[in-house]
Formats: structure tokens, C-alpha cells, sequence
């Protein structure tokens, strides 16, 4: 049976849907999670499975139970906020007890699993400190302990790293993926990074407009899209999109799409398509290329040790199953 069962839920503010007839499982033991552009109802559904809104129509389970009505407290889920939500005036050990303390854990109880959660999660010597002498990763260290100690059925996360930099990001992205194989929780992560998104999900949901394009594993997201924006919203830089005869290709689709990795740059007078160099962006490991073919532009992906100029004219070769094709309503076309 499903962890989490969010079934056929719509919420709307006004006359602003913000989600319309979601629904998705989360399986036990699971990292599921929503990614999508802001506005899209990825923090929206966290906060309605959290019982901090209400919503007009569906059904959300825990373990088999409806909570559609139950208080935030009875609902056995810890939410991570991405502001922290930590108290001022506690340490870090009064912060990590104070959801036990408020469920009359006898004393003796409370103190084991605080010295275990910051065992776990290295923050040991900052248990007698308060959150203003903490540092943006310490605090969100805390803030997951505090989630983590409750052992709830089901962990939120909505958007925890996104308030730190780049570097502390990786190194508790890392952390997070550890923790959750050592817990074996189940949890919902929000998120806008594609990159968090890829690199923790044991699946993908991307969500547009409050309402679900596609689920599925990391891998089947960026390799078999289901549509146009899931194309161009995973991987970056973004699939190219091009006209079936900007390849020289005969074919019905509206839209042929491949990933920059997957066009090969060959000698102009041996190739049947060429591009002419437009921009060039060298990250170190990587080579970006930007070209237009007539009216379109592409980018190719490359080595950053490439010999290219502006204004050079390149072959372009690729694999044809590497192409993806798209109707006119963006929809993928799986037999052609």
C-alpha cells in the first residue's frame, strides 16, 4: 500500500486554480519529488498534505487513512520549511525536543533521541547554541533533526536548500540522499533545482500550471519527456527544439527535440547540416556552443578543449534515437 495517496485533489484562490485534479502516490519508503516553476502548486499540495489549508475536492491518505480533516498535529507528518522555522529563544537541543516535549515524552526519552538526531546529523556541539549562532547550513541541519526525531510516517521538504550557496548546497544535497537510505522514509521534496531534483528523486513529478506533465524515475523524465515543457524544463541547458526541417528531416511531427550532449560537431564540407557558431561558453569541463541554422538556433554541448570560433560554419551529426518528436499540441509521439 502506498505511503502517501494524494487523489484527485483541486484547490483554487479565487478564481486562481492552483491545482487542478492532482493526484500522485508516494510508495513507502520513497523520495518523491515536485518540481516545477514557481507558481506551479508544488508547495501548495505540501501545505494542503500538512493541514495548513483547506481544498475543495479529493482525497489525501496516510497509511491507507483519510486526514482530509484531521488538525496539522494528528496527521503524523513533519514538514522542513525552507525559512528554517526554528524558535529564537531555544537551543538546539530545546528546538530538536520540542515536538516530544509537547507529546509528553517522558523526560529521560526526549534526551536520548535529541543526543541520537544530533549524533546523526553532526551537530553534537551545537545542541547548547541558539539558532542566531548558527550558520544557514547548521540551522538546516537542525530543522531537519527536528523533522527527523518525531519519526513521523511521512517527512515534507519544502524547498530546505534553496536559502544556502551553491557549495553548501551540493554537500547537504549529499547528506540528504544519505539520510534518507539510512531512514528509509518516505518523503516529499519540493523543489524548483532540477539539478536537487534528479539527484535525490527515486522519481520525478513535474508540475506546470497545478497540474502534473509526467512521473517517473530521473532517468525516464530527461530520456523519454512526455511533452514540450517537461523537454525543456529538465536538462540544462534545455533540449533543443527544432522544425523537422531545420535537420533536414521528413516527418510529420510538429517538433523534433535533441539534448545539446547528443549533437556531434564534424567538419562543415563532410556534413549534409551545418550551423554557424554564434556564441561561445566555456565552463572548464564543458564547451557550449550556441549556432543558428537560418531562423533557428541550437546549442551543442561539447568538450572544452574544441577548436571554435565565433562566426565558424560546423557539421552537426547525431543518433537518431536520440531524437524526440512532438505533435502540435507539444504531446510526445512514441512510434515514429
Amino acid at each position: 500500500m502506498p505511503q502517501l495517496q494524494f487523489h484527485q485533489v483541486s484547490k483554487s484562490y479565487g478564481d486562481v486554480v492552483a491545482l487542478d485534479n492532482v493526484s500522485f502516490e508516494a510508495k513507502d519508503g520513497e523520495l518523491l519529488v515536485l518540481v516545477g516553476p514557481s507558481g506551479c502548486g508544488k508547495s501548495t499540495t505540501l501545505r494542503l498534505i500538512a493541514g495548513l489549508e483547506e481544498f475543495e475536492a479529493g482525497s489525501i491518505c496516510i497509511d491507507g487513512k483519510e486526514i482530509n480533516h484531521l488538525p496539522p498535529k494528528d496527521r503524523d507528518i513533519a514538514m522542513v520549511f525552507q525559512n528554517y522555522a526554528l524558535y529564537p529563544h531555544m537551543s538546539v537541543r530545546q528546538n530538536l525536543g520540542f515536538g516530544l516535549k509537547m507529546k509528553k515524552t517522558p523526560p529521560s526519552e526526549i534526551k536520548q533521541r535529541v543526543e541520537q538526531t544530533a549524533e546523526a546529523l553532526g551537530i553534537q556541539d551545537l545542541l547548547d547554541r541558539k539558532p542566531g549562532q548558527l550558520s544557514g547550513g547548521q540551522k538546516q541541519r537542525v530543522a531537519v533533526g527536528r523533522a527527523m526525531i518525531r519519526k513521523p510516517a511521512v517527512f515534507l521538504f519544502d524547498e530546505p536548500l534553496s536559502n544556502l550557496d551553491a557549495k553548501l548546497r551540493v554537500t547537504l544535497r549529499d547528506e540528504l540522499a544519505s539520510l534518507h537510505q539510512r531512514l528509509n522514509a518516505t518523503i516529499l521534496y519540493v523543489t524548483h533545482d532540477q539539478v536537487e531534483a534528479m539527484t535525490l528523486g527515486d522519481r520525478i513529478a513535474v508540475m506546470k500550471d497545478g497540474e502534473i506533465q509526467q512521473i517517473g524515475t530521473p532517468q525516464e523524465i530527461y530520456h523519454k519527456p512526455s511533452n514540450v515543457f517537461v523537454s525543456g524544463f529538465i536538462g540544462n541547458p534545455a533540449m533543443n527544439l527544432l522544425k523537422p526541417d531545420v535537420l533536414n528531416i521528413n516527418s510529420e511531427a510538429d517538433q523534433i527535440g535533441i539534448r545539446p550532449e547528443h549533437l556531434t560537431v564534424t567538419n562543415a564540407t563532410s556534413s549534409s547540416i551545418t550551423a554557424t557558431i554564434q556564441s561561445i561558453q566555456n565552463t572548464g569541463s564543458d564547451c557550449f556552443l550556441t549556432a543558428s541554422r537560418g531562423a533557428q538556433r541550437l546549442i551543442v554541448r561539447t568538450s572544452s578543449t574544441a577548436n571554435a570560433s565565433i562566426d565558424d560554419e560546423i557539421g552537426l551529426q547525431w543518433d537518431a534515437h536520440n531524437l524526440h518528436f512532438f505533435d502540435t499540441t507539444g504531446q510526445r509521439i512514441c512510434n515514429v
